[in-house]
């Protein structure tokens, strides 16, 4: 008996097509990516997106948690590995200049880029919270600093992990306007320069 099934076909490959679609997202950003230009990346119809991802936003959430694994874990591995928070948050913004600027992707960050003038505001805070994230764990680091001596009693530590973040934006934006490796290198090191002795 024959079911009549309906959706993707049997040789759908999930992972290879939410790599597709995290190249779209990437490129794009979430607002400019349509259905029709997923459907043409991934080179599916829409009603088998639909069947194995749910909607836009479903596909753009599992996206986000691909891209986590494969490009965003930098940070946490330098907070992790490095003795002191000035340590890895240089070794950051470094690897940062060398991530956004792989000609292997597209250039910058998917999670700072992606949200640009979306006007979905669900799609904007969950964004923003990753990013909010990434700020606590920095703070935590240049608490734990501030707690060993390693850095000033009066450290603003909430104010240094913005710096680290703001810079981190600027560098994804500048990847984006074509700034190379070096340039944002450079960026790092200049940036590295206000922290407190």
């Amino acid at each position: 008996m024959v079911t009549g099934q309906r959706g993707r076909p049997r040789s759908f490959d999930r992972d290879a097509a939410l790599d597709k679609a995290l190249l779209a997202f990437w490129e794009r950003g979430y607002e400019a990516t349509s259905i029709s230009d997923l459907t043409a990346s991934l080179g599916i119809g829409a009603p088998s997106l639909y069947a194995a991802f749910g909607d836009k936003r479903k596909l753009f959430d599992e996206v986000v948690v691909v891209y986590g694994g494969r490009y965003g874990e930098f940070a946490a591995v330098a907070l992790a590995e490095e003795p002191t928070a000035r340590e890895a948050v240089g070794r950051i913004l470094r690897e940062a200049a060398e991530i956004y600027t792989d000609p292997a992707h597209p250039p910058g960050c998917m999670v700072i880029s992606a949200a640009v003038n979306t006007t979905s505001e669900e799609v904007a805070e969950a964004l923003r919270l990753r990013r909010e994230a990434n700020l606590v764990l920095f703070e935590s680091r240049i608490r734990a600093d501030v707690a060993a001596g390693a850095l000033p009693a009066g450290t603003d530590t909430w104010a240094l992990a913005r710096h680290a973040g703001a810079v981190l934006q600027g560098m994804s934006q500048q990847s984006r306007d074509g700034a190379g490796r070096e340039e944002l290198e450079a960026v790092a090191e200049v940036a590295m320069r206000a922290w407190p002795r």
